[in-house]
């Protein structure tokens, strides 16, 4: 089997894995796992959501800032781990949401024993689990590069998420006019808002210079590749361009 998520800003092939979708409220995940784990990852799905619904509706704030928020220590670990991922690159919380829940949901799975190998796709935000290299490609809108260059994502990286931000497509907010995006990172949810945090700066090619500038002082980034319009910008030891 080769399955492709054709309709995401990120695209990844896997092969002699089942693909299921599961949705909840605002939460639409596209997984891919040893065999369909559709009950089984709705159940997990919901407990995270309602345990973070319930956490919004005693704590705003957390759902409306922009910017870092004091970690609280009572919160739900998903929560707190949202917070120090905000306060790593300097965003709220909830610019890590869509890659905390897609990390929750994988590590769950594998730790239930349910499937050795797991990937799991929040709207363009991916949790990777798998025991062989794998390959996604990075969907640009209209970029003339726009699934044309992948990224080798090796084994030994693994588990890691590779999340993508832009500024052209999708409603995610970005103050930033990137095509595409995308960091590669040990931890999903920090990939995640490291990805908004850094296409927010990208406005002009000539912002790469930024980019190049700023990486290297932030720990636990892996990679990263933006795309703006048909110029590229690629930086990181693991990183590994491929041509689709």
């Amino acid at each position: 089997m080769n399955f492709e998520l054709r309709s995401y800003r990120t695209q990844i092939k896997g092969k002699g894995l089942k693909p299921f979708r599961v949705v909840c409220r605002e939460s639409d995940l596209l997984l891919l796992a040893e065999k369909d784990l559709s009950q089984e990852a709705l159940e997990i799905l919901v407990k995270l959501r309602k345990a973070l619904e319930a956490y919004i509706t005693r704590h705003p704030a957390f759902l409306h800032s922009l910017k870092p928020l004091p970690e609280d220590p009572k919160a739900p670990a998903m929560v707190r781990k949202m917070y120090r991922a905000g306060k790593a690159v300097g965003v709220g919380p909830m610019a890590a949401v869509a890659g905390a829940i897609a990390e929750e949901v994988g590590k769950k799975i594998l730790s239930q024993g349910l499937s050795r190998e797991i990937v799991v796709e929040n709207g363009g935000d991916i949790f990777l689990a798998l025991n062989r290299d794998t390959t996604v490609a990075v969907l640009a809108g209209r970029s003339p590069l726009s699934g044309k260059v992948g990224l080798k994502v090796r084994k030994k990286f693994m588990p890691c998420g590779v999340c993508t931000s832009s500024g052209t497509v999708g409603h995610s907010l970005s103050l930033g006019r990137a095509d595409a995006l995308c960091v590669m990172a040990r931890d999903t949810a920090f990939a995640d808002a490291c990805a908004t945090a850094l296409a927010n700066k990208v406005k002009k090619a000539r912002d790469f210079k930024k980019l190049e500038k700023i990486l290297p002082h932030i720990p636990g980034l892996m990679g990263v590749v933006c795309i703006l319009e048909e110029r590229l910008f690629a930086w990181g030891k693991a990183l590994e361009l491929v041509a689709l």
